[in-house]
């Protein structure tokens, strides 16, 4: 088994925590961030923009994605070109389709062939890489978002689609793929094994990476001692 520093994925934080995002700053395997509004919303964020700040107040060298909220491809286009002046390590986070389920892929060619650089996200579908990924070209630095996660919840294994979409996009080598919302950090070392570029993580799933090449006599020592203290410390009696 690798070890992190052997892994060639590279893990960006997935969170909307600021001291949480802080603290996965200071880990060097951690190569970027991303969040999204429903990360913002349960977090108790209300202010969109002051949070984004003050986030970008802080990180400078790692590239960060924040996305639009709009359902209107002309207001997408505005908030898209405001979120990138916030700094050169900002990614723009455009989802693939509306909620009516019109596709972005002319708004993503335009903002592409503008300079901005963009996570387009919540894909499923290998049609949908195809068509983001000729959207998008090589005319500047970007990211697609494919949620393995999401797909293995519905029963299907996402790691045939996931290789399929690394060779999809490698003619672009501005193009990036990564592996979204995995659920379990063994996720990490598939996407490492299939040559996906990036997978993002939660702060949850990162807390294991202590884990990683645990002896599973030790660890299934300290399962039972788990259960023997949960059990003394409440009192249980038969």
């Amino acid at each position: 088994m690798k070890t992190i520093e052997q892994l060639q994925v590279k893990i960006f934080a997935d969170g909307a925590d600021l001291s949480g995002i802080l603290e996965m700053y200071q880990k060097p395997y951690i190569t970027g961030f991303t969040t999204n509004p429903t990360l913002m919303r349960k977090s108790g964020i209300s202010d969109y923009e002051r949070f984004a700040h003050q986030v970008l107040e802080r990180i400078t060298d790692r590239p960060i994605s924040f996305e639009v909220f709009s359902d209107e491809f002309d207001d997408m286009k505005r908030q898209a070109h405001k979120i990138a002046t916030w700094g050169n390590n900002v990614y723009v986070k455009i989802p693939v389709t509306n909620t009516r389920r019109e596709s972005s892929v002319e708004l993503v060619r335009c903002l592409a062939s503008e300079g901005v650089k963009l996570n387009v996200t919540a894909l499923m579908t290998l049609n949908q890489v195809v068509q983001v990924s000729k959207a998008l070209g090589s005319n500047v630095a970007s990211y697609i978002s494919v949620f393995a996660g999401r797909i293995a919840d519905t029963g299907y294994d996402p790691i045939p689609l996931m290789k399929q979409a690394v060779q999809i996009m490698a003619p672009c080598a501005t193009q990036e793929l990564i592996w979204a919302s995995p659920r379990e950090l063994l996720n990490i070392f598939h996407a490492d094994e299939i040559g996906c570029h990036i997978i993002t993580v939660t702060n949850d799933i990162l807390k294991k990476l202590p884990l990683v090449g645990k002896d599973l006599d030790e660890y299934s020592l300290d399962t039972v001692k788990m259960f023997y203290n949960d059990a003394f410390t409440a009192g249980y009696q038969l």
